[in-house]
Formats: C-alpha cells, structure tokens, sequence
C-alpha cells in the first residue's frame, strides 16, 4: 500500500487540513519525513511532546508497561494509576485525581463536577458558568461552547445553556457579570489557542477574589500550560492564586494520549459513583508513560531551564526582528511563547508556517496573527538556534514576498 497525502484525501474524514509532509521519525527536537528531510521541532504536537520525540524514559516506560498490563475497566484500579495520581497530589494543591482520555475529557469533567458541586450544595439555581473570549476548553460541545471562539460553536444546533462570556482581564465587566447563580468560572492561567495573551496580576487575583466572594469554583484550564510548559510544573504556581479544580493533559502524557482534573476531597465528593466515567481514563499503559514524564518534568533544574530557554528564543526572535521588524511583540512565558505580527503583515500568520515548514522548521499558529512556539522542553540550545536561523529564512521569504 502506498501511503502519502492523497490517501488522506480517500480515507480520512475532511476536518484536518494537514501538510503534505509525513514525519515517519523523531529523535529529541528533531523529525524526518517519508523523503529523509529534516526538520527542527517547535511545535511539540502542539505543547505535547514536552520531551521532544522518542525520550528514552518514556520510550522504556511503555516497554516495561507493555509486558505487564495493558487496560482494565474503571471496575479494578492499576498500580500506574495509583502511583501517578499519588505524585500529582504530592506536588500540586489538589487531593484527588480523575483520569480521562484528554484535555477537553477532562474538561468536560470539571464542569459537571462544578454543576453537580453547585446543585448539591446550593440550588438548582446556581448554574451560570463564566468563560472568556478567545478561550479554548476542548471540542466536546460542552466544552467547546464554554470556550469563547463562536467559530468552532456554532453550526451544531442548541448549545449547552447558561455559559457568559467577557474578554479576558477585563476585571471591571467580569465583576458586573458574576453573582451568586454562577457555579464555576473557567479559564486559561495564559490564553494559548486565543493568541498566548498572558493574564495582568489585578485580573488573576480579582477573579479569584469574586468567585470566593460568590461562592463559585474557579476552574483553571491547564491544559496547554502544564508539566512544566511555563517554566512552573503548573502555571498557577507562578501566579500565586490556587484555583479549585485544575485540568492538565496534552505534555501530561509526553505524546501518550492521557488526561486528567485535579480537585480538593470536598468537591470531589460531589462524584459519587456513576455520576461520571470514562472508558479508558487511567489506563496502565498511558500512565506509566505519564508518570515517567511526570518524574522527568517535575524537576527543579529543568524548570528552571525552561526559563533560561525563553529567553534564548526572545533574544534570537528580537534579533530577527531587527532586520526584518514583523512582531509588534512576543508574549507569554516559559516555552510557550507567541509573536505577534505588526500591522504590516497582520493576519499573515500561516505565512509565516508555511515558509518556515520550506525551510525545515515545524511551528505553529495562535488564530491569524500570531506565530506560536511550543518546543520540546529539553530542547537543545543549539537546535534552539539553529531553527531560529531557519525561521529568519522564513521571515526573510515572507517580507521579500
């Protein structure tokens, strides 16, 4: 069988879009295609692989897994299971832990934990869920109307009800909409998907401050942010406002596929047995590759690292950008990072993908004007450099035209 691109065309249910390129191997930051071409790994399928392609403590850790035990039903607990949810709670304010498949799985469960919480706890009343614009929660429909892009929303019919929306840091109108019949407020620690939009201190610390004054669960979003993404093991570590349930996936698993809502003993109550469930969540083998990553990340030299890295990037980005001058700026943190195209090139940003994929660099986009980074977070520094030359090739085809 011939496999290439056209048989994506035949096979496969048109919602992708993907290159023509097939990767077929990766080691580290670095991916080679059908052809033999090499590339240089800034995307990280897209925050996921948060150390890079093939880790030797991954790779064995599926191996070992594999000879072991491959799945069971949510009817028997596993020791991978048990183990990484213990590490987990260990280093995070959460108590317990639910596993899902994914982040908008775990999504999903967290916010009918926050319904159930709210109903039980109060009245059937209480059921208003705040979100922002431009945010991004996963596909399921629950989780993709919470998330405030009308784009991915609409088109399928009634939506889930009682979910506000207001621009994210607009302290002053967030505050005109939260009353004692929101449940749950959700939100990204650092908008990914919306455009890397990193939140002001008054912004974070006030909506903590009201969902306590209302009684509401402040749910925090970490998917694209966690194990380590932002220089922290969690994003809210850097912020200093603890929310109340957390959700974490995409880099949880460094390529596996595994998610998971972290949550205080008292809310997690409100999950009695055969409120919520999930198929795979837990499973041995997506575990044990979760927790050999979550060992690797959860390291105090590593973290640090991440920052150390950042500003590589900004530095080489800022460099590019004197020559060429196409960011108005780079925003976010850690190794989640964004630039931002001026007015000149505005609304340009897969330009810039595409170039850069010409000139052997994987990146990616955060919607039509900004350029996102979301590499390995052991990347090399020399890989670092070498693919910021590679999207100065890029950049330099884009404004030559």
């Amino acid at each position: 069988m011939q496999v290439n691109r056209e048989l994506f065309n035949e096979v496969m249910v048109p919602n992708y879009n993907p290159s023509e390129v097939i990767p077929v191997k990766g080691k580290g930051s670095r991916v080679w295609d059908q052809k033999g071409d090499e590339y240089i790994d800034f995307a990280g399928g897209i925050a996921v692989n948060c150390l890079g392609h093939c880790h030797p403590a991954l790779v064995n850790a599926l191996k070992e897994q594999g000879e072991k035990i491959w799945h069971l039903s949510n009817v028997m607990t596993n020791e991978p299971a048990l183990r990484l949810a213990k590490k987990l709670t260990d280093a995070t304010f959460g108590e317990q832990v639910y596993f899902a498949n994914s982040g908008a799985e775990a999504n999903e469960a967290a916010l009918k934990l926050a319904r159930r919480w709210a109903i039980d706890n109060y009245s059937e009343e209480k059921t208003q869920i705040i979100a922002f614009n431009k945010g991004f929660h996963g596909r399921t429909f629950f989780t993709v109307t919470v998330g405030g892009q009308a784009a991915y929303s609409d088109g399928f019919g009634p939506k889930p009800q009682d979910v506000t929306h207001v621009d994210y840091n607009d302290l002053e109108t967030f505050a005109k909409l939260i009353s004692d019949k929101t449940c749950a407020v959700m939100m990204e620690p650092l908008q990914g998907e919306g455009g890397i939009i990193p939140p002001t201190n008054e912004f974070i610390q006030g909506v903590r401050e009201l969902c306590d004054k209302h009684n509401a669960l402040l749910i925090f979003d970490e998917v694209q942010t966690g194990v380590g993404r932002t220089g922290d093991l969690y994003a809210y570590q850097g912020l200093n406002v603890t929310p109340d349930i957390l959700t974490t996936a995409k880099a949880l698993g460094g390529g596996f596929p595994i998610g998971a809502m972290l949550t205080t003993k008292e809310i997690a109550k409100h999950l009695k047995i055969g409120t919520h469930g999930s198929t795979y969540g837990g499973n041995p083998l997506a575990c044990a590759v979760a927790e050999a990553a979550f060992d690797t990340v959860n390291d105090a030299q590593l973290l640090a690292d991440v920052k150390r890295k950042e500003q590589l990037f900004r530095d080489g980005l800022a460099a590019i950008n004197e020559k060429y001058n196409v960011f108005s700026e780079v925003r976010g943190k850690g190794l989640l990072l964004g630039a931002v195209l001026n007015e000149q090139f505005n609304g340009r940003a897969r330009d810039f993908l595409v170039a850069s994929g010409k000139h052997g660099l994987m990146a990616l986009v955060a919607g039509t004007n900004v350029v996102r980074f979301t590499p390995s977070l052991v990347i090399p520094d020399e890989d670092i450099q070498a693919g910021l030359a590679r999207f100065e090739l890029a950049v330099a085809d884009v404004v030559n035209g």
